[in-house]
C-alpha cells in the first residue's frame, strides 16, 4: 500500500452501528438499568470546584516564569481542563439538570467552558448528538479523522504531531465536514467566553491567560488524559468500533473510559456508568479494553496498523429521510 502506516482506506461496514440492538436487547433484560437514567447529583459542585481551582491557579500564576508557566498548565491546569470538558460532554447529555431542564443544561455548559479560554461548549452539543445518532456516519459523524488526516499522518512522526494538533484538529473538522448554521446559544457562549477572557486580562495581564489557553492545547494535545480520544473509537482490534477503559484515570475524567457503556445508555451519567457493567457484566467484560491511556497513545504513533485511517466508517441514512 502507499500508506506507510499499513492503510489507505477506513475500515467500511455495511452494518448499523451496535449500540442500538444492545441498548434494546439490555433493557429488556434488565429493566433496572432505567434507574441510572437520571442526573448526576454532584456533577454541578465539581464543575464549580474545577472553575474555581482554575481561576485561582490563574491568580498564582501571574509572577512565574514562564517555563514554569507551561510546567504547571501541562501538569496541573491540562487535567482540570481536559477534566472541564469531559464535564460538557456529561452536560451536553443533559447530566447537570436532567432533560426537564434542558436550558439549565446548556447554560451550565457555558460556565464550564469558560477556563477552557476559547467557546465551544455550544458548538460541541451541536456536533456531538451526531456522534451518538449517525456513529462512524461518512459526512456526519465528525469524530472521525478526514481522508486528508488520514493520507497525510501516517508515520510515526507524523501521528505524533496528529497527536500534538489534536484540539486544533478536532475544532476545525466540523467546519470541513459537516458545516453547520451558526446558533444564537453559540453566539451567546462566544460573547460570555470574550468576556470573561477581557477581564481576566484586565484584572491579570498576559500570564493568566496564556495559562488558561496553555493548558487546554496541552492538555488536550500529548497528554496522557487525552489517549481517550484515540482509545474511545480507533480499531485496534477489527470488527470492534468502540472500546472501554476501566484504570484510575476514569477518576478525573467523569468516567469517560467507560465508553461501550456510554454509547449503549448516552442518558446514563458517567457517575452511574459503572452500575451499568456491575448490572450487565456479560454484555462487557468478554470484549476488547484498554488497560491504559499512555500505552494506546504510543501503540497509536508505534503500530503501522493504527493511525487516523483506523476507524469503522458507514454510509447512515439521515434520521428525517425515513426509508
Amino acid at each position: 500500500m502507499g500508506n506507510s502506516a499499513g492503510r489507505s482506506d477506513f475500515e467500511w461496514v455495511y452494518t448499523d452501528q451496535p449500540h442500538t440492538q444492545r441498548r434494546k436487547e439490555m433493557l429488556a433484560k434488565y429493566p433496572a438499568i432505567k434507574a441510572l437514567m437520571r442526573p448526576d447529583p454532584h456533577l454541578k459542585w465539581t464543575v464549580l470546584g474545577l472553575v474555581l481551582a482554575q481561576l485561582l491557579a490563574c491568580w498564582l500564576v501571574r509572577g512565574l516564569a514562564w517555563r514554569w508557566l507551561l510546567f504547571w498548565a501541562y501538569a496541573f491546569g491540562g487535567c482540570v481542563n481536559h477534566s472541564l470538558t469531559l464535564a460538557i460532554h456529561d452536560i451536553s447529555h443533559n447530566a447537570a439538570f436532567g432533560t426537564g431542564r434542558a436550558a439549565h443544561n446548556r447554560w451550565f455548559a457555558i460556565f464550564a467552558n469558560l477556563p477552557v479560554g476559547v467557546p465551544y461548549a455550544a458548538s460541541f452539543k451541536k456536533y456531538h448528538v451526531d456522534h451518538h445518532r449517525y456513529l462512524g456516519g461518512d459526512g456526519l459523524d465528525v469524530d472521525v479523522p478526514t481522508r486528508l488526516e488520514g493520507w497525510l499522518f501516517c508515520t510515526p512522526a507524523r501521528k505524533l504531531l496528529w497527536l500534538v494538533l489534536q484540539p486544533l484538529l478536532y475544532s476545525l473538522r466540523p467546519l470541513c465536514v459537516n458545516p453547520k448554521a451558526l446558533t444564537r446559544m453559540e453566539v451567546f457562549n462566544a460573547l460570555v467566553q470574550l468576556a470573561a477572557d477581557a477581564a481576566i486580562f484586565a484584572l491579570g495581564g498576559l500570564k493568566p491567560m496564556a495559562y488558561l489557553l496553555a493548558s487546554t492545547l496541552l492538555g488536550l494535545g500529548l497528554h496522557p488524559i487525552s489517549g481517550h480520544f484515540v482509545a474511545e473509537h480507533y480499531m485496534f482490534l477489527k470488527g470492534h468500533e468502540t472500546y472501554s477503559y476501566y484504570g484510575p484515570l476514569n477518576w478525573i475524567t467523569f468516567n469517560v473510559g467507560y465508553h461501550v457503556e456510554h454509547h449503549d445508555f448516552p442518558s446514563i451519567p458517567g457517575c452511574n456508568l459503572p452500575l451499568v457493567r456491575k448490572i450487565a457484566p456479560e454484555y462487557y467484560d468478554h470484549l476488547p479494553q484498554h488497560h491504559s491511556w499512555v500505552k494506546v497513545l504510543w501503540d497509536f504513533v508505534f503500530e503501522d496498523s493504527l493511525g487516523p485511517y483506523a476507524r469503522v466508517k458507514r454510509v447512515c441514512r439521515l434520521a428525517g429521510d425515513g426509508l
